[in-house]
């Protein structure tokens, strides 16, 4: 189980995402936006953000890079309705700003789930590896 934040402006995606992932086992804090959102991220609590990209007050590029650099290991999977602007779309700059994975809506909640167990296994591995190296060095 991963404790998640949940960052959208759409209160119907939200309460669809949140009643998916709370089925497959997580615990879901939600926010309408990305102030909100950092308000209540607590690094020593929860394991990652799922953030909408469009939104009011702190937009998700915004929170992303704020993310990356108060907390660089925080997993972020960044999602959107897509739109472009001057130079590029929004999805592939989550992407160069560090987003773990990205989402294109309109996607499916088995998408969501799967996106998310795929980013949580990754850095279970990572530290699996690193935890190894450790202990090899010792």
């Amino acid at each position: 189980m991963a404790k998640i934040i949940l960052i959208d402006d759409d209160t119907t995606l939200r309460a669809v995402l949140r009643c998916a992932l709370e089925l497959h086992g997580h615990a879901v804090t939600e926010a309408g936006d990305g102030k909100q959102g950092l308000a209540l991220f607590d690094p020593a609590v929860h394991d990652a953000i799922i953030t909408d990209i469009v939104m009011p007050e702190t937009e998700g590029l915004g929170l992303l890079m704020e993310v990356r650099k108060r907390h660089p290991s925080v997993k972020v999977i960044v999602m959107s309705g897509g739109g472009t602007f001057k130079f590029g779309d929004y999805l592939q700059s989550a992407k160069l700003l560090g987003a773990d994975a990205v989402l294109a809506k309109p996607f499916s909640c088995e998408a969501m789930v799967d996106t998310l167990a795929a980013v949580l296994t990754r850095e279970r591995r990572e530290k699996k590896k690193a935890d190894d190296a450790v202990s090899v060095s010792a």
